[in-house]
């Protein structure tokens, strides 16, 4: 991987990581379009430098992850069913990660309920409540778990699901980026572990570069993000996903060949 590619890549998931979009998708697009080689670094480097994104989440909400012990309560409850999940079904995921078809198929299915979610929760999204329950944490959890499926959106899911539990847009969005710094940051270290063998004296700070340029484009990300979802609804995205999947699935079907990943 040159640099020039990792800093395309890294910007593309500080971009997508937060936004209703799947940034996994999305890198596994980008280095498909890049042509580039699969590799067992290239695999560990877009699970990897999700790390840079989630120290953002930190840096931008410190003081709510200093307030309460209650909170980090309510994330490992919420984060517990994603954990048991990917133990489970750890190779199915991999399987999945080395197909675009599948990313395109995702994308544009759930650009197509994104078009309608603010229709569905339209008493929510405007008067909903902003505190979470351990029981509502729990059910976030349960669609994070949907997630796994690459070009779902981990955001997207997590943030309706925080809407299906009465939680106003805003208040969803940050719990979602609230629930992805243990859940990155479980999945960055078991791949760390997992691939540490790709990690070299050569590799290492092409993996480092990843990371800041991950983490400063998250940053400005997240604040886009959140005043953009406040004041316009998820439709947007919706569309956005379609265009982006069915141009894939169109290249797909009249014959260009994407490398994978995997």
């Amino acid at each position: 991987m040159s640099w020039l590619e990792a800093f395309i890549v890294a910007v593309v998931e500080g971009l997508t990581e937060f936004l209703p979009v799947s940034s996994t998708g999305h890198m596994i697009i980008t280095e498909a379009l890049l042509g580039m080689q699969p590799n067992d670094f290239s695999k560990a480097f877009i699970i990897n430098i999700q790390f840079g994104a989630i120290l953002s989440v930190i840096v931008l909400y410190w003081r709510k992850f200093f307030q309460s012990f209650t909170f980090y309560l309510k994330l490992l409850v919420a984060f517990i069913p994603a954990a048991v999940f990917g133990f489970l079904a750890g190779d199915l995921i991999d399987q999945l990660l080395e197909s675009v078809v599948v990313v395109a198929l995702m994308l544009v299915l759930g650009g197509i309920i994104l078009l309608y979610i603010d229709k569905w929760f339209s008493h929510t999204a405007e008067h909903g409540q902003e505190d979470v329950s351990y029981s509502q944490a729990l059910k976030i959890g349960l669609f994070q778990c949907i997630a796994m499926i690459p070009g779902v959106s981990r955001s997207a899911a997590t943030i309706i699901g925080g809407m299906t539990q009465k939680l106003n847009r805003k208040a969803a969005a940050e719990f979602s980026f609230f629930l992805a710094v243990p859940t990155m940051f479980a999945a960055s270290a078991y791949k760390l572990l997992k691939n540490y063998q790709a990690i070299t004296s050569d590799t290492l700070p092409v993996l480092i570069f990843g990371n800041i340029v991950a983490f400063l484009v998250a940053m400005a990300a997240i604040r886009f993000f959140i005043t953009f979802l406040t004041r316009h609804g998820f439709k947007v995205f919706g569309w956005y996903r379609i265009v982006v999947g069915g141009i894939i699935l169109l290249l797909l079907a009249s014959g260009h060949q994407l490398n994978i990943i995997g």
